[in-house]
């Protein structure tokens, strides 16, 4: 299952509109599109939580912006975020939990270590990467195929990302492939 990352930076970068990449998104048929914006404001990311509600019927994920949990269908953390709750990660997730109710909910992950700490935690899914070496986040650590065995460690459904093609062929337990630069494919 393809699951879409729009991140707001990259956007901008490229030059390609929100309608645009919704457009296109909507054309593949995504059923799962996380938002991301690191720099802008409440207001500026509501707006854009808003305008995509309008124009997508998916599932929406908020990534980070947990004041914003009202508009979207789910939330997800990174390792760095979940610790801004508590530094114990269980504790963090129930903190997560009391205000995002039965919403869906990631953690992102990066290793073996990390994917056997979150299987003690009230997760729905785990992001795992990087896959391969992508133009926006630089300092990734790219795991490529031991990710794949890590994965295998999992008791929760894991999505990959980090430099995923939408071509990209993935086995059990990967349910979703995290797609964010090979969206823009043909886009501007």
């Amino acid at each position: 299952m393809i699951y879409a990352l729009i991140d707001k930076e990259t956007l901008e970068k490229k030059g390609v509109s929100l309608s645009d990449l919704l457009l296109h998104i909507c054309f593949l048929d995504i059923p799962i599109l996380q938002y991301r914006n690191k720099r802008g404001s409440l207001e500026e990311k509501q707006a854009d939580l808003l305008y995509i509600r309008q124009h997508y019927l998916g599932k929406l994920i908020i990534n980070d912006t947990i004041e914003l949990i009202e508009y979207g269908d789910g939330l997800h953390v990174g390792q760095e975020d979940i610790r801004l709750y508590s530094e114990d990660s269980k504790e963090a997730v129930k903190l997560i939990r009391a205000k995002i109710g039965d919403k869906t909910l990631g953690l992102s992950t990066h290793n073996k270590e990390e994917i056997l700490q979150a299987n003690e935690l009230d997760l729905d899914y785990i992001g795992l990467g990087a896959y391969r070496e992508t133009g926006t986040k630089k300092e990734a650590k790219v795991n490529g195929e031991a990710l794949l065995e890590a994965a295998k460690y999992s008791k929760h459904p894991v999505g990959i990302i980090g430099g995923v093609r939408l071509d990209d062929k993935f086995e059990a337990p990967i349910v979703y492939k995290v797609i964010g630069s090979d969206l823009y494919k043909g886009l501007k």
